[in-house]
């Protein structure tokens, strides 16, 4: 996709940021991973925080309300070059990742999102940090894509922004994330995401068969863990290079994964689910697919067991990833206990907020299908 935008070649004057607290604009803010990051970074930045139509109602936080996809993220000429006098660092953390999106729509918000934060950085003659994932490594191959569009969309267009920042010449730097887990000490996360998903649904019993062999990797991090190593590269100065915020060699396998929602079921007085049948991941087009499409199950198991198969498929391959934690400017690398630990706390964190839905009396038969989301 083109640019839009030319870049500035002359830097603004009358800059109006404060000199205590360096301004920061925070793209994503209500996000998964951007509540973190506000509670990361508001000790030592005055954040703006871009949002289109929810309000964050945070008081550490000033809103700007606009448009990612917009020109100028929808403001008027007049607050777009006052918005780059002030501002001192731009963190763009906003994607769409909702793969059910049209995926042409996943490419124009992802890559016009990307775009249009690039020439504000260059106009402010601030450091851009972008928040891509770690899974740009993998390439969808050309059955993802007839499969699975929206994450071959969602790949794409990530690796594509990467590019965009990398010829741009703006300094900053380019973090990779690989699966985002809820908080290391509470399991708490904002909102929902597919691994939320999956820990329900295994704590249930609701998927009976995954791709992947019982010992393939799931690359997952603590949110806290990728926040607190954004938070040291943006402190930091760090203006360039590409970071890994990933498990690496430490990523747990598939089949401990399931052991442990297992057990979380089992404290909660369910029955031990039946652990998943595992499949290797090279017949997911060829076998699962057209099993599930050929089968009598309810619409609702089979779109659970395609979206876990599309989760999975994606999120499996060229493992295990390089990490960057635990490098200079770059937070803490978790231990394997570390981050079982985290999954404990996730899993119970789900659950806790269903004691009803957990209750040792309630009949599975009864159970509704879409619990788990």
């Amino acid at each position: 996709m083109p640019s839009d935008n030319q870049r500035l070649a002359l830097l603004p004057v009358g800059r109006t940021g404060r000199l205590d607290r360096p301004s920061l604009l925070l793209t994503g803010g209500s996000g998964v991973l951007g509540r973190a990051l506000i509670d990361e970074l508001s000790p030592d930045f005055d954040l703006l925080c871009l949002r289109r139509d929810t309000p964050l109602r945070d008081p550490r936080v000033r809103e700007l309300q606009g448009d990612l996809v917009a020109p100028r993220l929808g403001l008027s000429p007049l607050a777009w070059h006052e918005l780059a006098l002030e501002v001192d660092v731009v963190l763009h953390c906003a994607a769409e990742t909702d793969w059910r999106t049209p995926s042409q729509n996943i490419t124009r918000t992802n890559l016009r999102g990307a775009d249009t934060v690039l020439d504000l950085a260059a106009r402010a003659d601030a450091p851009l940090y972008l928040v891509s994932t770690a899974f740009v490594a993998n390439t969808p191959t050309e059955e993802d894509r007839r499969h699975f569009p929206g994450a071959a969309a969602y790949l794409d267009s990530m690796a594509r922004a990467e590019q965009m920042t990398r010829e741009a010449g703006v300094p900053g730097a380019i973090v990779r994330p690989s699966v985002v887990m809820g908080d290391s000490g509470s399991g708490r996360i904002a909102g929902r995401q597919g691994l939320t998903r999956m820990i329900g649904s295994m704590v249930l019993g609701q998927a009976p068969v995954l791709p992947g062999a019982p010992a393939t990797r799931i690359d997952m991090v603590p949110r806290d863990y990728v926040s607190r190593a954004i938070g040291d590269l943006v402190r930091g100065g760090v203006a360039d290079g590409e970071y890994w915020l990933t498990a690496g060699q430490e990523a747990m396998g598939l089949r401990e994964f399931a052991d442990v929602c297992a057990d979380v079921a089992v404290r909660h007085g369910l029955p031990r689910p039946q652990r998943p049948r595992f499949i290797p991941v090279d017949a997911v087009h060829r076998l699962l697919l057209p099993m599930l499409a050929g089968t009598s199950l309810p619409a609702s198991l089979r779109r659970r067991l395609e979206y876990y198969a599309e989760l999975l498929l994606v999120f499996q391959r060229e493992l295990p990833f390089d990490t960057s934690l635990g490098e200079p400017d770059c937070g803490t690398r978790p231990t394997r206990t570390d981050l079982r630990a985290a999954l404990v706390r996730n899993a119970e964190s789900w659950a806790g907020d269903r004691a009803g839905l957990l209750s040792p009396n309630r009949s599975a038969a009864t159970a509704p299908m879409e619990v788990a989301s």
